[in-house]
């Protein structure tokens, strides 16, 4: 096995052990500098990291434990055709790295890229309105050219109807599932869903083989709002997965959008109630999404990429930070310290030296940005 699959291994097992949590598990390879050099600590070394209770120490006595669960669900996913992607995989998304309480694994099934350069998700009740079909539909029509990919949950209503809206339009798309990736809920959308693993896919924080739980399926809606530049809520009642996903969104600081709707409909009291409260903006066509994210029509283009300069200008101890940022100019610093190998207490030093030296500037939620 080479040094990528065993960190991969080690960092699956690391997901495996008992109430670790995503938030924990996320400050256990912050502070380590991998999942690997987690398991290989001195006990003594490892009750020194914040919040590691004498149970997670423990397990470092029984890693070989929980490296051949790994080794088991690793086979099992490949013979389902899963993917599994940790928290340090490089095709790990983005956008759920700079979410505190985003999962630490993720199954994915398809042909997806989950760090599109626009994604779009659109949410509604499962009780849609022939009106609800009929605006989202036209919502998805309207937005092909933007050439987004299409997030949502795969549900009755809304959710089915923008995924089938997409699949039309040949734009990609993806369910994050409230289930397991090998069990297709509701099964009635089973074709829906094999259609989309050409061009998308579907995702699923729950290890396969695993039981579904009525909890999974509000839980799930953090993932869809954490992986949407911008949220689309076209029908929702006052209660409901649709308005729990815009309010996650909006906390996230996402651009969120309702659709207003008959003030005599039940399905439409979420999208006033959150366009009242102003939690979201009133969606009247592609234009809001245009002014809000600064879209433009057709592929789109990436930001140009910061000019290089020579690394020998720049401390030997700063290198390996700098070079990372010019393969991403821009990084939150869990994703920088796996990158680098740099633990984190060490690495928050070095980046208010950069920033003092003006090599890089500090953005909201720990994440940092290549200035040169």
């Amino acid at each position: 096995m080479n040094t990528r699959n065993d960190e991969h291994l080690y960092s699956l097992a690391l997901s495996l052990i008992p109430k670790i949590g995503p938030s924990v598990y996320k400050n256990i390879i912050s502070y380590s500098g991998s999942a690997q050099k987690f398991f290989n600590l001195p006990v003594g070394k490892a009750a020194k990291i914040p919040r590691i209770g004498s149970k997670l120490l423990e397990s470092l006595r029984q890693k070989n434990q929980y490296l051949s669960q790994a080794e088991k669900l690793i086979g099992q996913a490949e013979k389902l055709g899963v993917k599994i992607l940790t928290y340090a995989s490089p095709e790990f998304p983005k956008r759920l790295k700079a979410i505190e309480d985003s999962p630490a694994v993720l199954f994915v099934k398809g042909n997806i890229d989950l760090n599109s350069h626009r994604m779009l998700g659109v949410v509604g009740t499962r009780n849609a309105t022939d009106y609800g079909k009929s605006v989202t539909r036209k919502i998805i029509e309207e937005i092909a050219p933007y050439k987004p990919v299409i997030v949502s949950g795969l549900a009755y209503g809304i959710d089915i109807e923008a995924h089938r809206a997409a699949l039309h339009h040949d734009l990609p798309t993806v369910a994050v599932m409230g289930s397991p990736i090998d069990k297709i809920y509701p099964y009635q959308h089973k074709n829906t869903a094999d259609q989309m693993l050409e061009n998308g896919g579907l995702i699923s924080e729950f290890r396969p083989g695993s039981d579904m739980v009525p909890g999974n399926f509000p839980q799930r809606n953090r993932i869809i709002a954490g992986l949407s530049d911008a949220l689309i809520v076209v029908e929702a009642a006052k209660k409901g997965g649709a308005l729990i996903t815009a309010e996650i969104a909006f906390s996230y600081n996402k651009e969120v959008f309702a659709v207003p709707g008959n003030l005599q409909s039940p399905y439409s009291e979420g999208c006033n109630y959150l366009i009242k409260y102003m939690k979201a903006n009133i969606y009247l066509g592609t234009k809001d999404l245009e002014e809000s994210l600064s879209w433009v029509k057709g592929e789109g283009t990436i930001a140009p990429q910061p000019q290089p300069f020579s690394l020998e200008t720049v401390a030997e101890e700063h290198r390996p930070i700098i070079q990372a940022f010019l393969e991403n100019p821009e990084q939150q610093i869990d994703q920088l310290s796996w990158s680098t190998n740099i633990p984190i207490s060490v690495l928050a030093s070095s980046l208010l030296q950069l920033e003092f030296l003006g090599l890089i500037r500090s953005l909201p939620g720990k994440t940092y940005k290549l200035v040169k």
